[in-house]
């Protein structure tokens, strides 16, 4: 299984089933991952963490904190794809991380990056 990038016009293809998207948030200044799984039926989110809350960012009800992080599991169907919007705005771009290697997408302003299960 793999997983396929489509960023401002060129396309990544990862041998990976397993990877995590990262993030900062740009007016809190503070870090947020997810951790996902690609599967024919499409992308699965298997955790979420957010190392803080404020300003429309905090963690659901059933979040528990462990290691400085607040942990969850969004209740998301399998997504056919993520849309990554990519504005140049924000400080810095997204880091997707698969197989031990991490890529920063989307810092620069543009069309979003497109992320999605591929064979």
């Amino acid at each position: 299984m793999s997983i396929c990038v489509l960023a401002g016009g060129k396309a990544l293809t990862l041998g990976a089933a397993l990877f995590t998207l990262s993030w900062t948030h740009s007016v809190e200044k503070i870090r947020w991952e997810e951790d996902w799984r690609a599967t024919p039926a499409g992308l699965e989110i298997v955790e979420a963490r957010v190392q803080g809350s404020g300003a429309g960012m905090e963690p659901p009800p059933d979040a528990h904190f462990e290691d400085g992080w607040w942990r969850y599991r969004p209740p998301l169907p399998p997504q056919s794809e993520l849309a990554l919007a990519a504005s140049g705005a924000t400080g810095s771009g997204w880091q997707l991380c698969a197989a031990d290697e991490c890529h920063e997408l989307g810092a620069s302003a543009g069309k979003p990056v497109i992320v999605r299960y591929c064979e």
